[in-house]
Formats: structure tokens, C-alpha cells, sequence
């Protein structure tokens, strides 16, 4: 697994390289829509494009869980999540905060992760038990032990606004409990975040596998705590996620008191 991730690294590397060379040159008459405010690019299908190819030749036999849907082959053992651009609005916007996401799944469980911020050239990454890097330094959650000492982040829905109401009370609840909140607009970005003790904690609601899958296990192998609103497992296809240090079960406890009893 450990030469595996090395293959992978190269390769995330070389695609954000591509994003960032297209970030100069980008023309906001090419944004496409997807769906009310779900914007992606040429540069999106192009990456993801190039991440199926090499993640392919790399692992032969593999599957795909994919964003923009270059591929839907799936595995019985082995399959790629991948989000070839997280943050395609700051992207096209010229806002330097966007990654490149790639995991790996075996069977059910997540075996490796990586997480490229183009604009820092920072590379995040992990193999499940062997701990978490940053540019190949190993990296730990936040040493902060209360939420009143605490910097979270979160993220809006662009679409489906029908539990905003509880979901700002949430943050409301955070705002005055915490040194703040911030809204970099890249789950996968505000998780590695997390992971190398930027922010203690992030929570966010209808995301998808491809925008939490690696940055999840990086959180993971960093000693973080990862789970759903619920406290449970389902963060990866349950659209719903908590992770954080020792925090996160504070964070939970407030969340699931607002969450359930407002809806």
C-alpha cells in the first residue's frame, strides 16, 4: 500500500500542476452548471479524466466513484472516490482555495487517502494504520481540548436549502462558543485542515463520498475522530460528516441537540 501511495502522490501532484497552469489562463464564459449553483469546468473533466486513466493503469481491475462521472466501472475489492477538483466555484471565481481528492476504498473500508492543496502545493496523505503526512511530515490533530478554545469550519449547501433554519442555529450555537468559524469552500481542504491542527473541528451537511473520503481518513490517521451526525459510521454516503480532535465529541452533542430537535 505504501508503494501504491507513492504512484498516487505522483500522479494527484501532476494533475493539480494542470489545474494550476489552467487557473491562469481560465475563461468564466466556459463555467458549466450541473444544477442550481453546482458549477464544473473543462478543467474538472480533464482532471478527473487523467486521474481515471493513471489511478487505472496504476491499480488495474479498480473501480470508480467518481464526480463528474468519467468512469462508473465499479469493484468488488478495490475502488477509487475521487474529486479531480474540490472547490470548482473558488476555482472559477480565482479564489486559491481548491484540491484534488483522491481515496481508496478496499472492500468497505478506506485503505489510503490524498489530498493535494494546488495553491500551497501542500500534499496530504495517508494509508490506514500508518499515520498522516503533510509533504511526507507526519502530522497530529490539534492539541486544544475545549470548544471555547477552539477554531472550527463548515460549509453552505448550494442546493437543497430545506434544513438551513437548524442548520444556522448550529452555527449560531458554534459562533458563540468558539474563537470562530471559517468557510474555505473545500470539505476536502477544511478536513486536512483538521488533520494538521489549523482548525479543531469542521461539520458539514449534503456532501458527497468524493468530497470527504480522503480527508476523512487522513483526519483518522492524524488521531482524529470522524463520524456522522448521528454519531455513527454512514459520513461517507450518509451526507453528513463531524470531524474534529478531542472536541469532536462536544461538537457532536450540540449538533445532534439542534439537528434533531428542530427538524
Amino acid at each position: 500500500m505504501q508503494k501504491l501511495l507513492q504512484e498516487v502522490i505522483v500522479l494527484v501532484k501532476e494533475t493539480g500542476e494542470f489545474i494550476r497552469q489552467e487557473s491562469q489562463k481560465f475563461d468564466t464564459d466556459k463555467i458549466e452548471y450541473k444544477g442550481l449553483n453546482d458549477l464544473v469546468s473543462y478543467v474538472d473533466k480533464e482532471a478527473e479524466k487523467r486521474l481515471v486513466e493513471g489511478l487505472s493503469a496504476i491499480l488495474p481491475g479498480s473501480g470508480f466513484v467518481a464526480e463528474e462521472g468519467t468512469s462508473n466501472k465499479r469493484s468488488d475489492i478495490y475502488n477509487w472516490i475521487i474529486d479531480p477538483l474540490d472547490g470548482t466555484t473558488n476555482f472559477t471565481h480565482g479564489l486559491p482555495v481548491f484540491a484534488v481528492s483522491v481515496a481508496l476504498m478496499k472492500r468497505n473500508e478506506l485503505a489510503l487517502g490524498v489530498v493535494y492543496e494546488v495553491n500551497r502545493d501542500e500534499c496530504f496523505h495517508a494509508v490506514k494504520g500508518g499515520g498522516a503526512f503533510l509533504n511526507h511530515q507526519p502530522i497530529k490533530v490539534s492539541t486544544i481540548k475545549t470548544l471555547d478554545k477552539s477554531l472550527l469550519a463548515t460549509g453552505f449547501p448550494y442546493y437543497n436549502f430545506e434544513q438551513m433554519n437548524q442548520y444556522l442555529q448550529i452555527i449560531n450555537e458554534f459562533m458563540q462558543k468558539t474563537h470562530g468559524l471559517r468557510r474555505m469552500g473545500s470539505a476536502a481542504v477544511d478536513l486536512v485542515y483538521t488533520a494538521c491542527g489549523r482548525f479543531e473541528g469542521f461539520f458539514e451537511y449534503n456532501l458527497n463520498a468524493w468530497d470527504v473520503a480522503a480527508g476523512a481518513l487522513i483526519v483518522r490517521e492524524a488521531g482524529g475522530f470522524v463520524s456522522d451526525f448521528k454519531g455513527g459510521e454512514d459520513f461517507l454516503f450518509g451526507r453528513e460528516i463531524i470531524a474534529g480532535n478531542a472536541v469532536q465529541p462536544e461538537m457532536l452533542k450540540v449538533i445532534q441537540h439542534l439537528w434533531n430537535n428542530s427538524k
